[in-house]
């Protein structure tokens, strides 16, 4: 890349930032006291809410004609366990006019309803049920709130950070019953003791080569 070129980027990030440095100050004054903190990090706007505030939040982005952030592309949680609010609600928007993308995080604590907004986003109907069946989220006002993702009587959350690796239940096929079955799960002890030679068999001779035969050979 040519001078020249470096200096052509450097300017088309320069005026990036200062996009993004004129947006957040037009959020501030538009949301005013319905997010708690803004900042900019990795080419987006972070903005930080409560569940109280979450609907009348949304609504201004997407309403606002300079915002303009009307496309939700994601919606989605993670679990922090160890913090006094246990789950963060993360949900990413898009300006396709200011080709623009925001993220807004949104901290609860175990057991706490959140608001669904299917009402002001309809991509948020299988994303809210995704979160309920991975985390048990509840969704306040969802139109139909049942697991995405899992079977029928599926005991947990499979994504909160203290559900078993080998989960609660096993799916098989009940050749007596003619139809599918859950199950405790029940492994037996040499399903656990795992040999992670035995995808390689194919180069067992290789691996119990004396090193010294090896440099014999001149490998």
């Amino acid at each position: 890349m040519g001078d020249m070129d470096q200096i052509e980027v450097s300017r088309a990030g320069d005026a990036a930032a200062s996009t993004l440095d004129t947006m957040v100050v037009h959020l501030h004054h538009l949301l005013a006291d319905t997010i708690s903190g803004a900042e900019i990090s990795g080419g987006q706007i972070i903005l930080r809410t409560a569940p109280s505030a979450l609907v009348n939040l949304l609504t201004s982005l997407r309403n606002d004609v300079v915002a303009s952030f009307n496309q939700l592309s994601d919606l989605t949680a993670v679990d922090y366990p160890d913090r006094p609010e246990r789950f963060e609600m993360v949900y990413q928007l898009l300006s396709m006019k200011n080709n623009m993308r925001l993220r807004i995080l949104m901290p609860i604590d175990e057991g706490q309803a959140v608001p669904s907004i299917v009402g002001l986003f309809s991509a948020a109907n299988w994303a809210e049920r995704e979160v309920w069946d991975m985390f048990g989220i509840f969704f306040a006002g969802h139109p139909d709130l049942r697991r995405l993702l899992t079977d029928y009587g599926f005991e947990g959350h499979p994504l909160r950070k203290d559900f078993p690796l080998t989960g609660h239940v096993e799916v098989r096929y009940d050749d007596t019953l003619r139809r599918v079955v859950n199950e405790p799960v029940n492994l037996v002890q040499e399903f656990r003791d795992f040999d992670f030679l035995s995808p390689w068999e194919g180069m067992q001779g290789q691996i119990d080569v004396n090193p010294a035969d090896k440099a014999g050979k001149g490998e």
